[in-house]
Order: structure tokens, then C-alpha cells, then sequence
């Protein structure tokens, strides 16, 4: 199983476009978003290229692929645009004996965890800062941000034979 997870999109067709390149290069089973596709959100600037209307064709030709979250910058105008769920708080995935949380992060986070056995892995964006410590025996992962990095680099999650690694997107 392999798994390329992705957060805080923000609207940016420049990063998208770097997401999509990697979606091409590492062929996963499941594009998985954490949240905040399309808009940028009133706290953030305009991210390089802010162009939503260009972001969803790029993610809806991966309709298959993808399995998405809620962010905090998600409407229901977004769902009427966007041909693959995208409104559930999180998910829950099992892959090779591990259960994943997927949230975005606003309302659960690593500080405040949802009820998951030890061993499990937790899966949030929303704080455009990687992530990968672990906290009362889980696991809590953020793959940083697609297009607003607050940590230095434009970043995504590749999942592949239980390991989990960083993948820096630019150029």
C-alpha cells in the first residue's frame, strides 16, 4: 500500500502542480488530503499562483485516488465544486495492520489527541509545520503545507511499506 498525504493546498495552482508531478512520479494507491484545498483562508497571504478554479480540475482528475478531510478553510461551496467527498471531520484508515486518524487538525492535534490506541498513527495538517513525534504511544505526523510552509519548505507525506518519509517540493 502506498499513500501520498497531502495538506493546506491553499488554492495555489503553482503547488498543486508540484503535488501533481510527485502524485505522477510515485504512482500511489490514495492521494490522501488533510484539509484547506481551495481557499487560503483570512489568515494567510495568497499563496504563489492563487487560483483555485485551476487547483480543482487538477485534483478532481484523481477523483479515484483521493481521500479528503474537512480543513477549516472548507465550505460547502467547495464540495459543490469538488467531484470526491472533502467535508468529513476525519477518517479512519487501516493499512498493513496500522490505523491511521486522518483530521486536519483544527479540532484534534497532537496536543489534543483523539482516543486511539497505542500505535496508532495520527494524521493532521493545519499547521503548515512538519511533524513527526510521538505522543503517548502514537504516532502524530503533519506533512507540513503544499503552497503556505510555515517551517521553510513546501512539503507532502509519501507512505510506503510501513515508512513514512518526507518529500520536499521544490524545484
Amino acid at each position: 500500500m502506498k499513500f501520498l498525504i497531502a495538506s493546506d493546498i491553499h488554492g495555489s495552482a503553482f503547488w498543486c502542480g508540484k503535488l501533481m508531478e510527485v502524485l505522477e512520479q510515485e504512482q500511489p494507491d490514495k492521494l490522501i488530503l488533510l484539509g484547506d484545498m481551495l481557499y487560503h483562508g483570512p489568515r494567510n497571504d495568497l499563496p504563489r499562483d492563487y487560483c483555485p478554479k485551476q487547483v480543482i480540475p487538477m485534483l478532481s482528475a484523481h477523483r479515484d485516488k483521493i481521500l479528503a478531510v474537512r480543513g477549516n478553510c472548507e465550505a460547502e461551496v467547495d464540495q459543490m465544486v469538488l467531484p470526491f467527498p472533502c467535508m468529513a471531520d476525519y477518517a479512519l484508515v487501516q493499512a498493513e495492520g496500522l490505523t491511521l486518524y486522518l483530521t486536519h487538525g483544527h479540532h484534534h492535534s497532537p496536543d489534543n489527541l483523539p482516543p486511539l490506541e497505542p500505535g496508532s498513527v495520527f494524521l493532521s495538517g493545519h499547521t503548515h509545520v512538519k511533524l513527526d513525534d510521538v505522543r503517548n504511544g502514537i504516532r502524530c505526523l503533519n506533512p507540513g503545507s503544499v503552497s503556505i510552509p510555515k517551517d521553510g519548505s513546501h512539503s507532502c507525506l509519501l507512505y510506503e511499506d510501513g515508512v513514512f518519509r518526507f518529500r520536499i517540493l521544490e524545484e
